[in-house]
């Protein structure tokens, strides 16, 4: 949940952000990347990454109720509908910095989905699906999973900046 209050801190930063292209009628082409680089690296590969490849694997073979199965399922689908939307703002973003002046409504209009998206994802998180799951794992199956967790977390900063390099020699970037 601690990764949750820094994702609120990067969506504030989008509201304000807003604030700015609406007022002056024009986008940071450099604000968008560095947002879309926090969602996709830190929101979505690192911290729904360890939903998905740690907790969720555990929890499926888990006997749950079906509140929490099906949120969990809800959970995933969030997660899809995220990397859609940054999808299509890196597209509008592109579109903007090529000179389609266009874009900039649809670039707003991607950071107002995920300005409300986030928010409401991280409260299912928060109080409902964490806390109520937390019965279904041992002490010792928590203790193993923020190990993991650590883990995980530790080869994320190497897995970027292969990517960015190898994305670099092949003259992607």
């Amino acid at each position: 949940m601690r990764e949750h209050r820094l994702i609120e801190r990067m969506i504030a930063l989008m509201d304000r952000e807003m604030s700015r292209m609406r007022t002056e009628k024009k986008a940071d082409p450099l604000f968008i990347d560095r947002a879309v680089d926090f969602i996709r690296t830190y929101a979505d590969r690192t911290h729904h990454g360890k939903e998905e490849d740690i907790l969720f694997k555990v929890l499926a073979g888990k006997e749950m109720d079906g509140h929490h199965r099906l949120l969990m399922e809800e959970l995933l689908e969030d997660h899809r509908f995220g990397r859609k939307v940054v999808g299509e703002l890196v597209e509008a973003r592109n579109r903007y910095a090529a000179g389609d002046g266009d874009a900039l409504s649809v670039i707003l209009e991607r950071f107002a989905v995920l300005a409300e998206f986030y928010p409401r994802h991280i409260v299912k998180e928060d109080r409902d699906f964490f806390p109520g799951t937390e019965k279904y794992l041992s002490a010792a199956e928590q203790e193993a999973m923020l190990t993991n967790f650590v883990a995980f977390d530790m080869m994320m900063i190497h897995e970027k900046y292969e990517k960015d390099v190898a994305a670099q020699e092949e003259g992607k970037s």
